[in-house]
């Protein structure tokens, strides 16, 4: 049985960073008590289905913190709250996020790794 991070990090394709996201940033201010690992998902209503996804990163034992922008309110699972509006569109913009959804991993409050694109359940592919 797999470690539950490890899990993730294989979902997520963890060779296979390829966002704009600077490595080693810290995160902008948001509205969470920060974790000593978490993980942050930042998502719109034009991401398509992100089971698959959401699946991965809940089950990876850490705290999830869902960011949805763009103004159109998408759901995130049960459990979690997403945070959203002009605060939340900022964040998003100071990291730098280029294509949706983004997927950070986050260790003492700056950024561990960082995934931007369409999730297939095999990892994460660049967003055209």
């Amino acid at each position: 049985m797999r470690a539950p991070l490890l899990s993730l990090l294989l979902a997520l394709g963890a060779g296979q960073a390829d966002a704009r996201v600077r490595l080693g940033e810290p995160l902008p201010p948001h509205p969470w008590p920060s974790a000593g690992r978490e993980v942050v998902v930042i998502y719109t209503h034009d991401c398509g289905d992100l089971g698959e996804l959401w699946g991965a990163v809940m089950e990876s034992g850490l705290p999830v913190r869902a960011v949805n922008v763009q103004g159109v309110s998408t759901p995130a699972p049960a459990g979690l709250t997403p945070w959203r509006g002009a605060d939340a569109e900022q964040f998003a913009r100071q990291l730098k996020v280029g294509t949706y959804p983004a997927v950070l991993l986050v260790r003492e409050g700056r950024i561990l790794n960082a995934w931007e694109g369409t999730f297939q359940g095999t990892g994460l592919t660049r967003g055209e």
